[in-house]
């Protein structure tokens, strides 16, 4: 009798111990969680400037006074609050200005997201206004599909979206919906 309960408790502990072993698989992220709700950031920056360099050159400088992390997510980023400025410098080092309310910088993707009152003025003093516009730091590419109104020197062209590489040597204004000359 004594054999069959030692054997019957010894069948119980290894099932403990087994099922034990498989639930906590994902134990470390899940105590990494505790206590962070994913719509709260997990940290909060001040006065950060982020250099993105290409072969030892910095192709853009994206400043702000205020970051909020939320690298706990699923899909991570950061949210650049308070107003944000990039610097987009193209080959022959010369700097081009973005400057937006907010923007969000993807984690997973080479994207900057500008948004809420994006103004880009280039090295030439061309300006472009849109409320969103997304540049991919390994391309170095600029775009957007929302409506813009891009002055050059002799121009204002309104349209539905813009595409240009970061020297503006090949700026797109999409779906072009008038075009005004201006006089000097």
């Amino acid at each position: 009798m004594r054999k069959h309960i030692s054997y019957n408790i010894f069948n119980i502990v290894t099932i403990f111990i087994v099922t034990m072993f498989f639930s906590c698989n994902d134990s470390f992220k899940q105590v990494q969680k505790i206590g962070i709700s994913e719509n709260e950031p997990i940290g909060v920056d001040h006065n950060v400037n982020l250099k993105y360099t290409d072969s030892g050159r910095v192709s853009a400088n994206l400043i702000s006074t205020k970051v909020l992390d939320y690298t706990n997510r699923d899909f991570p980023f950061r949210q650049f609050t308070d107003g944000v400025t990039l610097y987009i410098y193209d080959k022959d080092n010369q700097k081009s200005t973005v400057q937006a309310d907010n923007a969000f910088v993807y984690d997973n993707t080479n994207l900057i997201d500008m948004q809420d009152n994006v103004v880009i003025t280039t090295h030439d003093n061309q300006v472009l206004k849109t409320e969103q516009l997304f540049y991919n730091t390994g391309k170095e590419w600029l775009s957007t599909n929302k409506p813009v109104s891009f002055k050059t020197k002799t121009d204002l062209i309104n349209g539905n979206g813009f595409d240009s590489n970061s020297e503006f040597s090949n700026a797109e204004v999409l779906e072009v919906t008038g075009i005004i000359t201006l006089e000097d």
